[in-house]
């Protein structure tokens, strides 16, 4: 299938047809955006502390029945301990009031009737739902898990059904899919049936996000599949992002918010008679009439006449042979080994930074619903500079450092006062692999949070000592600025070996 994009000249770059899915297909990715990260506000742990169930009390016994204790320098309520209601009833009964008596000699106890939850940023939450505090606190980043659980399994499963079933029903029935997950979620009775539906949301987002992305490299145009693949699909997924706390900013409560955002995403549906299959993924198929009709439909689009005949019949039987290959080819030659233990490790450590820091952005100081926005629209610049720089600079130097940089910047938080690279025929089976590493750093992500309980520094600590040893890493990886991408697995082999002679000779060209 490599004379595809040739075969496929007469059509144009920038043809009505390929803006119109290339905006469709980008369309799809901000209902990715605000899926993402919906956690954060429906997961949120308010304010709260032991619920005092006494009628004989006054108001002011009742709240000095709480013990105050020093969180992060600060002094507060105690959220999992009261004093013993019946020592803190008979100082009541005798005369005494809270100034009079020293109550630190008062044995204290844990929340036997509950908690009192604030109701002053969120009406509703999961967390104050199902009590997820103090010893079942554990729940909330498993809840968070399950999804990056889901997105291990869909990153592994979604490539396998595309190739089967196509790209354009696996993506609208992902949408369509992870809509009702959402929707049941919404009526769960349980923190367990949450988390079971979760996982279904992830497997549905990460297939869908997947295999729209496949959908737009395959179909669009080359230079619009540069701009849709390291742009497009970013910014629009950031724009999610960015309108997700504005819904969580009007809608307070939990189950209402999970409807909302389900019935955005029934919105998308219309699309499927808009959105057409892969016309790659047809010839690969052997369904060559139906890949040409997409093609010439889209000829009539651009107002371009199509040729008479669109594909030869060995290119035919060349795209049903490229399409035979397995993860297993990964793993055969030392050096593409190498190069997918490497980006594995990437994946994972940035992964476990980036949920890391966009899960944590409830428990900042401040307006949590300002705080996501604002990590949101942070990302935006990041993705416009990216691109250009990738561009225009070697991509080995430019990921070390910015990997550095990242992980430096986590490291010095403590002191504020309060690409591609495997061949064509494996580059989705390598992509996919590096795709299921990162799930396993983004499963780590909510735990890593977790260790902020014990000391607020430690989660940035852990994520900054990982992003800069895994900087270390990258170099080792070819570089790929400036040269053409291998198609086989032996320009592969060659392309490794290039790399090495180039920096042998360096080095030699250094000694004295």
């Amino acid at each position: 299938m490599g004379n595809y994009d040739e075969d496929t000249a007469f059509l144009g770059e920038r043809g009505q047809f390929f803006m119109i899915l290339f905006f469709l297909l980008n369309a799809i990715y901000i209902s990715t955006g605000f899926h993402s990260f919906y956690i954060i506000f429906v997961g949120a742990s308010p304010l709260h502390h032991c619920q005092v169930v006494d009628g004989n009390l006054s108001e002011v016994w009742m709240n000095a029945s709480i013990p105050n204790e020093t969180v992060n320098g600060k002094l507060q309520p105690s959220q999992c301990w009261r004093y013993r209601l019946d020592a803190v009833r008979n100082l009541s009964a005798q005369g005494y009031s809270p100034q009079d008596v020293n109550l630190t000699d008062v044995i204290q106890e844990k929340c036997v009737d509950g908690w009192t939850y604030s109701t002053d940023i969120y009406q509703s939450t999961i967390v104050s739902e199902w009590d997820l505090v103090c010893d079942s606190e554990w729940k909330v980043p498993f809840v968070s898990s399950t999804l990056y659980m889901g997105y291990l399994l869909g990153s592994i499963v979604s490539g396998q059904l595309s190739d089967r079933f196509g790209r354009k029903q696996v993506i609208f029935i992902s949408l369509a899919a992870e809509a009702l997950m959402i929707l049941a979620q919404s009526f769960s009775h349980s923190w367990l049936l949450f988390c079971i539906l979760y996982f279904f949301v992830g497997a549905f987002q990460i297939s869908l996000y997947i295999t729209a992305f496949v959908l737009g490299t395959e179909v669009l145009s080359k230079s619009l599949r540069v701009l849709f693949t390291t742009l497009g699909v970013f910014l629009h997924y950031c724009i999610g992002y960015m309108v997700l706390p504005w819904i969580a900013f009007a809608i307070r409560d939990w189950r209402y918010l999970l409807r909302v955002l389900s019935g955005l995403s029934m919105v998308y549906i219309p699309l499927w008679w808009l959105i057409p299959e892969s016309p790659r993924w047809l010839l690969a198929q052997g369904r060559v009439l139906e890949s040409e009709a997409i093609l010439r439909r889209a000829a009539k689009a651009n107002n371009i006449t199509a040729p008479d005949v669109i594909f030869k019949e060995s290119e035919v039987k060349e795209a049903a042979e490229n399409s035979n290959y397995s993860t297993l080819q990964i793993l055969k030659s030392s050096k593409i080994r190498q190069t997918t233990l490497m980006c594995l490790m990437l994946w994972m450590a940035i992964n476990v930074g980036y949920f890391g820091l966009s899960l944590n952005t409830s428990n900042l100081f401040g307006d949590p619903f300002l705080n996501c926005f604002l990590s949101a629209v942070t990302e935006v610049p990041a993705y416009i500079v990216s691109t250009f720089l990738l561009k225009s600079c070697p991509r080995r130097p430019l990921l070390a450092a910015f990997l550095s940089i990242g992980g430096a910047f986590l490291l010095f938080i403590q002191m504020i006062p309060e690409t591609e690279l495997y061949p064509t025929v494996l580059r989705n089976l390598g992509m996919g692999m590096c795709s299921s590493a990162a799930r396993i750093g983004s499963i780590t992500a909510p735990y890593v949070i977790f260790l902020g309980t014990f000391n607020k520094y430690l989660p940035y600590i852990l994520m900054g000592s990982i992003t800069i040893v895994s900087s270390l890493s990258s170099i080792f990886l070819p570089e790929t600025f400036g040269k053409v991408l291998p198609e086989t697995l032996e320009q592969m082999q060659k392309f490794f070996l290039r790399e090495i002679t180039l920096l042998w000779r360096k080095d030699k060209r250094q000694s004295p």
